[in-house]
């Protein structure tokens, strides 16, 4: 087990309202370390739709989840929060000094004075290829996120699903892999127009193979992952021989550990005072889809302005002693040194 990081905020969940809440805190000088289940930031908008149109970010006419996600990550840079991905909180408790220990599945620990929850609908687990015997290959053989595309190079390569990243990774590795084999239970994709017109193309010269059917059965030698068995909608089946199998069945939110803090859980969500976004315990807020509360709306502007709420509350937990003023990043010379930034000047 590491030594805990001490620090006076701790963001579960790395998505949109979660970035931004490092920027509400950023601007009242409180830091912040982020944790995230997944292996990059960005949450719902990079995992299930990066690159699909978001039509109602304020100001903002039309951007991908991928734009979205790389502005707010600019927005927060002079901050400079600290990522800890790829790792799912498992315990929080709070502790006599007040602080909350917080400890993650790789053995991190933080000791935190002020907790955040922007989980979006709980931690991502991708959904999973139910076979038996499956599991043995695991990060071997089959693979549920590529966080190592070298490894592929030159490998008959299994893609399964019909959105938008094994459409990508099919893409990608056409012209790197031995073979690509796409594999997806009807022939109609949830993934971009032109990525779906992309793959028929490479399918039509003979660069990659579309399979429509499913997955029913494995066979194995010497420990290694060698023959798949594919059925189709008439029951035929087709045998094929490969090294590596990218399994893209999308993801299932779960709300996992956060049941067990003894927070008000409602309907698996967890209910807020709409005041200060504060939990039924104090010092610990939660902000965006993981929350509820009467005329809630699971929008992402509605988790931008609970987290610019609990960002002032917190502000006011962790100094009681201190007035909060609200202050504009139009006007205020402190918000412009913090953000690293010149005063404008209007003619």
């Amino acid at each position: 087990m590491h030594p805990p990081i001490e620090t006076d905020a701790v963001i579960i969940g790395a998505g949109p309202v979660g970035l931004f809440q490092v920027f509400e805190l950023g601007l009242l000088e409180i830091k912040a370390h982020v944790i995230d289940s997944l292996p990059e930031v960005g949450g719902q908008c990079i995992e299930l739709y990066p690159d699909k149109p978001i039509y109602d970010i304020p100001a903002i006419p039309v951007c991908t989840g991928r734009e979205l996600v790389s502005n707010l990550l600019k927005q927060i840079e002079p901050f400079k929060p600290q990522f800890h991905l790829n790792q799912e909180v498992s315990t929080l408790e709070k502790q006599a000094d007040g602080r909350f220990l917080i400890c993650t599945s790789q053995d991190q620990q933080f000791l935190s004075r002020a907790i955040f929850i922007a989980a979006g609908v709980g931690a991502f687990q991708p959904r999973t290829l139910n076979l038996d015997g499956i599991e043995a290959f695991v990060d071997k053989q089959v693979f549920y996120h590529v966080r190592n595309p070298e490894q592929f190079i030159g490998k008959r390569i299994v893609i399964c699903g019909g959105g938008d990243s094994a459409l990508d990774w099919a893409l990608h590795f056409a012209d790197q892999a031995a073979s690509v084999t796409l594999i997806h239970r009807r022939d109609e994709f949830k993934a971009a127009p032109q990525s779906v017109a992309k793959m028929r193309a490479l399918c039509a010269a003979g660069k990659m193979q579309l399979i429509i059917g499913q997955i029913t059965g494995i066979e194995s030698s010497n420990d290694k992952l060698t023959e798949i068995a594919v059925t189709n909608i008439d029951g035929e089946i087709q045998i094929i021989a490969l090294d590596a199998l990218l399994l893209f069945y999308g993801l299932s939110p779960k709300l996992g550990p956060i049941a067990d803090w003894g927070l008000d859980i409602d309907r698996k969500q967890i209910a807020v005072d709409t005041a200060c976004f504060q939990t039924s315990t104090p010092g610990i807020y939660a902000v965006g889809d993981i929350n509820i509360y009467p005329g809630k709306k699971k929008l992402i502007l509605s988790g931008f302005h609970e987290a610019a709420l609990a960002a002032f509350a917190a502000a006011a937990y962790l100094a009681p002693e201190k007035q909060i003023q609200l202050q504009y990043t139009t006007t205020s010379p402190r918000l412009h040194k913090a953000l690293g930034v010149s005063p404008s000047t209007f003619e």
